[in-house]
């Protein structure tokens, strides 16, 4: 047997799930072209079709960072796991 430690599988943790979602719904949203191709509602005088992209700029900036913030939590968990002996999941 190696001295090297096991390098664990990645384990479904709902923490994981919320990363995967928060990364997944900009892209769900922005390929779903056919839920924002119209021009109204305008918002001070912009298409709707605009101004909603737009707003993704902004909603996947936040939901980028989430995603940073929960995994770093994950790995700061995984991390004190190990250090005390028992098994990182």
């Amino acid at each position: 047997m190696s001295d090297a430690p096991e390098v664990g599988r990645g384990t479904v943790t709902p923490a994981r799930v919320a990363i995967a979602v928060c990364l997944v719904a900009p892209f769900v949203a922005m390929l779903w072209v056919g839920s924002y191709a119209k021009t109204d509602p305008a918002f001070i005088g912009i298409p709707f079709f605009y101004w909603y992209q737009m707003l993704w700029v902004i909603v996947s900036t936040a939901l980028t960072m989430t995603a940073y913030k929960l995994w770093q939590r994950d790995q700061r968990g995984r991390a004190v796991r190990s250090a005390d002996g028992g098994e990182a999941k």
